[in-house]
């Protein structure tokens, strides 16, 4: 069964190759969405598939990148939607 959510990521997660990182998280877990830069400084990521593979995504964002520095994870559960083809960066 699939689930989506929001993670909306605060620290020093721009500029760091953040988007990537989450990227490379997701792919290999079958994760549909995107992660894209925020105007706030923040990281927004659109997070769908199982309920393990986004919890599992979501402790990979909290380690985040090595020159990254994760503050808080804001998750928001939010309705499945089939209009992502994979996981992607947004600009």
């Amino acid at each position: 069964m699939n689930f989506a959510k929001r993670l909306v990521v605060s620290g020093r997660v721009q500029g760091v190759g953040f988007r990537y990182f989450v990227l490379r998280a997701a792919e290999p877990l079958g994760i549909t969405g995107y992660v894209r830069n925020l105007r706030d400084g923040r990281v927004e990521i659109v997070a769908q598939g199982t309920a393990m593979d986004i919890r599992t995504l979501a402790m990979d964002v909290l380690a985040g990148p090595r020159h990254g520095r994760v503050d808080d994870i804001d998750k928001t559960d939010i309705p499945v939607s089939g209009d992502y083809d994979g996981f992607g960066i947004r600009y």
